[in-house]
């Protein structure tokens, strides 16, 4: 790619994952010509395997995205190495900027960058993040099927995501952090038998290569096997700025808002993913990377349609 493409793309997608390859596998099999510029840097890298997904399931990330890049340039579409900084518009285009200066332009631009999640600042918690500190029982439950659970409190869903866990292990501890659950949601842990823990936690305990427990800031050490945690969600938006985007505010985090098209406020952009749903897992955000695509490529028939009728009419006169 050179520092400027002169020759301009129907689409650029920026982000890699399972929405940027899903929505360039859909543009480029209907010949549209689309680049993906992907940073390198998948939100589910820590995870040994993808769940949850049909006929797929257990497959690493990686080989996951591997495949999907093939599949892309297969139909001729491109997949760059890079990070887009900012994204303008000049005359009706797109020009997303690289962090290293090199430019890519597109008549259309799709968000598909995902999401950062940012834990509580408890020792432990990165390290052991992905493997046995997890969030979702989705994507892992299964995994842990049975063993020793222990669930954080870190913001409104902490006690719903520890009764999601409950029906994958019956030995659930709830660490309240200082803040223990009252009314309703009290009485669903007691009825659910999951044992509430008030003391504020110093960190993870770590024994070789594997959790031994959770420390309180009392010096006890309460035998845990596992850890879900609800990390604070933030969309990778910060590029979107220069176009007049912004993420909006949600009780888990931030996001950026679509219509039911996967359309953002500003004409000409969509998103798809988990930069636009939070709880999207690797099938549904692929889903919705194929069904942006589908609803951009009808824009672009339409805009393609109205300049050759204006051309038609030009040439009638």
């Amino acid at each position: 790619m050179t520092d400027e493409r002169e020759d301009s793309y129907d689409v650029v997608v920026v982000g890699g994952g399972a929405a940027g390859l899903g929505a360039a596998l859909t543009l480029a099999r209907v010949r549209r010509s689309v680049v993906v510029v992907d940073g390198g840097t998948p939100r589910n890298t820590p995870a040994t395997g993808v769940h949850g997904l049909l006929a797929l399931d257990g497959l690493p990330p990686a080989e996951l995205l591997a495949r999907g890049r093939e599949e892309v340039r297969g139909y001729g579409g491109e997949v760059v190495s890079g990070v887009v900084g900012t994204v303008t518009r000049r005359d009706e285009v797109f020009v997303a900027t690289l962090a290293d200066g090199r430019a890519v332009r597109g008549r259309r631009l799709l968000a598909a960058t995902g999401l950062t999640d940012e834990l509580p600042d408890i020792p432990g918690l990165w390290q052991r993040w992905g493997r046995d500190v997890l969030h979702c029982p989705y994507c892992h439950g299964w995994e842990v099927r049975d063993q020793a659970i222990g669930v954080l409190a870190t913001g409104p869903m902490s006690v719903h995501q520890a009764l999601l866990f409950r029906q994958l292990s019956d030995d659930v501890t709830f660490f309240a952090r200082g803040s223990a659950p009252a009314g309703e949601q009290a009485r669903q842990l007691v009825a659910r038998g999951i044992h509430v823990v008030e003391g504020d936690v110093a960190a993870l305990e770590i024994t070789g290569d594997r959790l031994a427990g959770v420390r309180l800031a009392d010096g006890t050490v309460v035998e845990r096997e596992v850890v879900a945690v609800s990390p604070r969600m933030v969309a990778r938006a910060g590029f979107l700025a220069g176009v007049g985007l912004y993420p909006t505010a949600h009780p888990m985090g931030e996001y950026v808002a679509v219509d039911a098209a996967g359309r953002t406020e500003v004409p000409g952009v969509w998103a798809a993913g988990n930069v636009t749903d939070l709880a999207a897992q690797v099938g549904a955000a692929a889903a919705a990377g194929a069904a942006a695509a589908a609803q951009i490529n009808a824009d672009l028939v339409a805009e393609d349609t109205r300049l050759a009728a204006g051309d038609l009419e030009r040439t009638q006169r």
